[in-house]
């Protein structure tokens, strides 16, 4: 089972995500919050699994939140309705499992849950900044980052050599933090 902390101050929207979740059989939502500082507290009470996490919220927002529990066992995901130019870049630092829009599907929200249980991160195309320092070669590698590639396939380099794509493997583990591997 896994259980799941979300924090939402819109009361309505957070009661709705709880009960779609609630209908998987596999997911357990464990206890809900109103603002960051009341998830950080739950995530340290209730040690879930999974934080799903408002970008902004009163007293601590999502990327604060996430940021505080970062050195945490909770994988986080951020949920959000608009994007905002620096977001995903202070995402990435927070080192957040999943960034994603909330007028996704439901079905799309509980693969994702899955799939950051899994192992992978998940992050919406659409949240991605543009004007970021990654580049579209880059934005690639960082893709099958987020399919929990950790290593090099040359079958995946296309037209870029093996050195290229190693450089940007590096470049994005570094601004992740991610192990060399």
């Amino acid at each position: 089972m896994i259980r799941i902390v979300i924090a939402e101050n819109q009361q309505m929207i957070l009661e709705t995500i709880s009960s779609l979740l609630n209908l998987e059989e596999d997911i357990e939502i464990s206890g809900q919050a109103s603002n960051g500082e009341e998830a950080i507290a739950l995530v340290h009470q209730l040690k879930p699994d999974v934080c799903i996490m408002d970008m902004e919220m009163p007293v601590k927002s999502g990327l604060e939140a996430a940021e505080a529990l970062k050195s945490f066992e909770c994988k986080v995901i951020i949920l959000t309705t608009f994007r905002r130019t620096g977001y995903f870049q202070l995402a990435l630092k927070a080192n957040v499992n999943g960034y994603l829009l909330k007028d996704s599907p439901s079905e799309e929200l509980a693969c994702s849950i899955r799939s950051i249980m899994d192992s992978k991160r998940i992050y919406s195309p659409e949240l991605m900044d543009e004007s970021s320092n990654n580049n579209d070669r880059e934005m690639g590698v960082l893709g099958l980052l987020a399919d929990g590639q950790t290593t090099l396939d040359p079958s995946n380099q296309q037209s870029n050599t093996i050195g290229t794509v190693r450089k940007y493997f590096s470049t994005i583990k570094d601004k992740m933090k991610l192990p060399a591997g």
